[in-house]
C-alpha cells in the first residue's frame, strides 16, 4: 500500500512536476492577494491571454519565448491603462477588447506558420514534460518576483486601498501601478510550463480569494494564500497521477473546491453572528 502511495515520487517527470508546481505557487499566490483587493481579476485573465502573439513572434524571430511573452503582456497592460484613462470606456470593457484582440491575433499568427510546436502546451501547460531549463526559468522568476512583492507589499497595499493617500505619502504611484503589472506579466510567464495561459488566471485569483474569506489581516492573507496554493498544486499534481488526468485542471478543481469550502464557512459564520446579534438585541 505504501509503495503505491509513494509511486509518483519515483519518476523523474513527476519529481520535476512537483518542483515546478511549488515554485509557481508562491509568486502567483502572493500576487493574487493584490489582484483580489484591487479588483484586477480580469486583468490577470487579459494578460495571460495576450501573451500568445508575443510567444509566436518570438518563435518566428528566434528569440526566447519568455521575452516575447513578457513584452506582449506589458503591451496589453499598458494599452489597457492608457485607453481606460483617455477614453470614456470603462476599464473592464477595455480589457475585454484588448485581450480578446491580442489572443485572436496570436491564434491567427500561429496557424499561419509551419511549426512543430504544440499549441496545447502553450494554452494548457505541460507540467509532466518540463525540463531543467523550465525549472531554472520558473525558479529564478519566482524568486525575483516573490522577493519584490514581499519587500514592497505595504506600499502596494496602500496603493490598492487609497491611491490618493499613497501619492500624498510620497509614493510613486505610477511606478507602483506599472511595477505590479510587470510583476504580473513575469509571473504569468513563470507559470507557462505549469498551467499554460488559460488556466494561469485561476492561480492569480483563487488563492487570494480563499485567503480573503478565511482571514482578516493582509499579512495573514499572504501566508494563507501561499499555503493554499502550494497544497493545491502538490495535491493536484499527485492526484492527477492516479486519476490519469492533466495536472493543471486537477489543480484548478482543487482550488475551486477549497474556495467553495471557505465560502460556505464564511456564510455560516456570518449568519451565526447575525443570529447572535439579533438575540442580544431582544
Amino acid at each position: 500500500m505504501l509503495d503505491t502511495l509513494l509511486l509518483p515520487f519515483q519518476f523523474p517527470f513527476m519529481q520535476n512536476a512537483f518542483l515546478i508546481a511549488m515554485m509557481a505557487a508562491v509568486p502567483t499566490a502572493l500576487l493574487s492577494c493584490f489582484l483580489v483587493l484591487k479588483g484586477w481579476a480580469l486583468m490577470g485573465d487579459a494578460v495571460s491571454h495576450a501573451v500568445l502573439p508575443g510567444i509566436v513572434i518570438a518563435w518566428i524571430l528566434g528569440l526566447p519565448l519568455i521575452l516575447g511573452a513578457f513584452t506582449a503582456g506589458m503591451v496589453c497592460a499598458v494599452a489597457t491603462g492608457y485607453l481606460s484613462h483617455n477614453s470614456r470606456i470603462k476599464q473592464d470593457t477595455v480589457m475585454g477588447v484588448v485581450f480578446s484582440g491580442m489572443f485572436g491575433l496570436g491564434i491567427v499568427m500561429y496557424v499561419s506558420i509551419n511549426t512543430d510546436q504544440h499549441l496545447d502546451h502553450i494554452l494548457f501547460g505541460n507540467m509532466l514534460g518540463v525540463g531543467t531549463k523550465d525549472l531554472w526559468t520558473t525558479g529564478l522568476i519566482a524568486l525575483g518576483t516573490s522577493s519584490i512583492v514581499l519587500l514592497k507589499w505595504k506600499d502596494w497595499l496602500l496603493h490598492a486601498f487609497d491611491p490618493a493617500q499613497a501619492q500624498a505619502c510620497g509614493l510613486r504611484t505610477g511606478w507602483l501601478h506599472y511595477g505590479l503589472l510587470a510583476i504580473m506579466s513575469l509571473t504569468i510567464v513563470a507559470t507557462l510550463s505549469a498551467t499554460g495561459l488559460i488556466l494561469a488566471v485561476a492561480l492569480l485569483v483563487t488563492p487570494g480569494a480563499i485567503a480573503f474569506l478565511l482571514v482578516r489581516s493582509f499579512a495573514h492573507m499572504l501566508i494563507v494564500s501561499v499555503v493554499m496554493c502550494v497544497v493545491s498544486m502538490l495535491a493536484g499534481t499527485y492526484l492527477s497521477f492516479f486519476l490519469d488526468s492533466a495536472p493543471a485542471p486537477t489543480i484548478v478543481l482543487i482550488l475551486t473546491a477549497l474556495f467553495i469550502v471557505a465560502l460556505v464557512r464564511r456564510l455560516y459564520l456570518t449568519r451565526r453572528a447575525s443570529r447572535h446579534e439579533a438575540s442580544s438585541a431582544t
